[in-house]
């Protein structure tokens, strides 16, 4: 059976940037399970997945515009040091969540000044080339369920 939108998809994965350092792996632990077609993983790396069968094996470079985006410099903001009360120490790297007009949002500090935090608001892989090192597990047709929740379901057909 081949990748298509509504099938459910396992496969084990390693995510490394340009400089071929490991951002993310599923080696050692259990398969990724997605459905394809319903945005369950970013769009590059499930469009390049689209006709591939199980025990198929392949490297995809997925681009931010198909990964997660450009970096938007709007979404990098110094903000005052006393929005942080009750933060006893604030490190390089924290991630915290900003209401913002749309609701929630995480933010990460990416440096202290001395006139307040500098926090941004894109994600951590946006503006990043992603290398994906992909091996099919198994192809199967998704449940009724499934699609109705939008998301795959584990052994068993039970929800994580």
């Amino acid at each position: 059976m081949q990748i298509a939108p509504n099938k459910v998809v396992s496969m084990h994965y390693t995510l490394t940037d340009e400089n071929g350092e490991t951002i993310d792996s599923s080696a050692g632990q259990e398969p990724l399970l997605f459905l394809s077609g319903a945005q369950n993983i970013i769009e590059g790396l499930d469009s390049a997945l689209q006709g591939k069968v199980a025990g198929d094996s392949l490297k995809v470079e997925v681009q931010p515009e198909e990964g997660y985006g450009p970096i938007h410099q709007e979404l990098i903001q110094l903000v005052p040091r006393d929005n942080f009360s009750g933060v006893e120490e604030i490190e390089i790297g924290m991630q915290f969540m900003a209401q913002t007009p749309g609701g929630q949002q995480p933010v990460t500090v990416i440096a202290i000044e001395e006139d307040g935090i500098m926090l941004d608001g894109n994600h951590p892989l946006a503006g990043k080339v992603l290398n994906f090192d992909v091996e099919i597990i198994e192809v199967r047709e998704a449940s009724e369920e499934e699609l109705e929740h939008s998301h795959a379901h584990g052994e068993g057909g039970h929800e994580h």
